[in-house]
């Protein structure tokens, strides 16, 4: 533990020093040097004081995820700062090594002064996570956009030609602090008119306490004809932080479940239902979660029993992670899978159509918007709120429209 803490303590102390060394070699204003050492000080106190004082028995509290914005917002600019910085250092050493050695000149230093240029250009880079990040905490994560997906199956039953369903997931209520922006998202949800609404689980970050003060906003969800369908994610469970005794541990737990019927949803635990239309059906199939890294308490063969190829199969599955670890080897096909759970790491690019890219495809096969393996397809929903970190930056909040179509292309 004490080594731990001196390996964290020289890291942050060599990243605080490159950042500095950067700001001096441009400013020489002895009082604004002074005062951003004060700030600097006062910024990392507060980080340290806040993760001693994290409570295992609260979780996530609006305290926590303005520390994480904070290490994120002040950090990831000095990183790179560092990371640049420690380049033309190393370059440096190498220089004044060959001239050493060379002794090409030896009445010069043997490290040459650090260039005013790469110190420009280090606080200009670290200015662009600094500003994404400024805006991921105060427009990014209510910056709600609604994505279109046609997707093709030559075996989709007839009526279900056109068949739009929304999906939403990792609602994360807890975190939820403007009222008025969540009441645009379901505005939004509500303006899609599609058939079947399915919610694919983490309503609230841990308590079911949290989802208290949005059930009125969220029972605005309108009616949708064939249904409002949804599977519990990883943090239903309320296993991050520590309860007084496995009995309150369960009461949450049975309280979380509750809250899904009581803003309209059918939850599916391990259990699949018929969606009739005209003369045709199709299985919809919900799984509680399963994941290669969380919890694993889906079923799979339960939810399924009684199905077999022949009918048509939506399934719903928090955790993407699910898809190649069982789901595409299961003998009686699902033709599309519904997930989220990995929010983007709510940190990327994306460009539609060109470019997506974030951290969390390091974790994730499958971690964002559409992805097809021999004629099965998984859809994998980037999060309707936030979690830890209180922003989105690049990665928005998503409420997705799937619209099936049959056909042998994809849209």
């Amino acid at each position: 533990m004490i080594l731990r803490i001196l390996i964290i303590g020289i890291i942050f102390f060599i990243i605080e020093s490159y950042a500095y060394q950067a700001l001096k070699t441009l400013v020489s204003n002895k009082s604004f040097l002074l005062s951003y050492k004060i700030i600097s000080f006062l910024i990392l106190a507060f980080i340290v004081y806040s993760f001693t004082k994290f409570d295992r028995s609260v979780g996530q509290t609006k305290q926590t995820m303005l520390t994480m914005g904070l290490v994120l917002l002040v950090y990831v600019p000095k990183i790179i700062l560092t990371l640049l910085l420690l380049g033309e250092d190393i370059f440096r050493l190498g220089a004044g090594t060959i001239n050493y050695f060379m002794k090409s000149n030896v009445n010069s230093n043997f490290l040459n002064s650090r260039r005013k240029f790469v110190s420009q250009i280090g606080l200009g880079l670290a200015a662009v996570p600094f500003l994404s990040l400024i805006y991921g905490v105060t427009f990014g994560k209510y910056n709600y956009k609604v994505i279109k997906q046609q997707i093709f199956f030559p075996n989709l039953p007839d009526a279900f030609d056109g068949f739009k369903i929304t999906q939403i997931s990792d609602v994360h209520s807890g975190s939820f602090d403007n009222p008025e922006k969540i009441d645009h998202a379901i505005d939004l949800v509500n303006e899609q008119n599609s058939d079947m609404i399915l919610f694919t689980g983490d309503i609230v970050n841990t308590d079911a306490k949290e989802m208290n003060p949005w059930i009125e906003t969220f029972n605005r969800i309108k009616y949708h004809k064939y249904g409002k369908y949804s599977v519990l994610g990883n943090h239903d469970y309320g296993e991050y932080v520590t309860w007084p005794s496995e009995a309150a541990k369960e009461k949450n737990f049975q309280d979380i479940k509750k809250l899904y019927g009581q803003i309209g949803f059918n939850l599916l635990l391990n259990q699949h239902a018929f969606i009739e239309k005209g003369n045709d059906k199709i299985a919809l199939v919900g799984v509680e979660n399963w994941g290669v890294h969380f919890k694993k308490a889906g079923d799979l063969k339960k939810a399924s029993e009684g199905l077999s190829k022949k009918e048509f199969k939506i399934l719903m599955s928090h955790d993407p992670s699910h898809w190649d670890a069982e789901i595409n080897k299961h003998s009686i096909d699902f033709h599309l899978t519904l997930s989220g759970h990995t929010h983007g790491l709510q940190f990327g690019i994306e460009i539609p159509g060109f470019f997506k890219w974030s951290p969390a495809q390091y974790v994730y096969t499958q971690w964002a918007g559409l992805y097809e393996k021999s004629g099965k397809y998984i859809y994998v929903n980037r999060g309707f709120g936030f979690h830890a970190y209180p922003g989105r930056v690049g990665i928005m909040p998503e409420i997705t429209v799937i619209e099936l179509k049959k056909g042998n292309n994809v849209a």
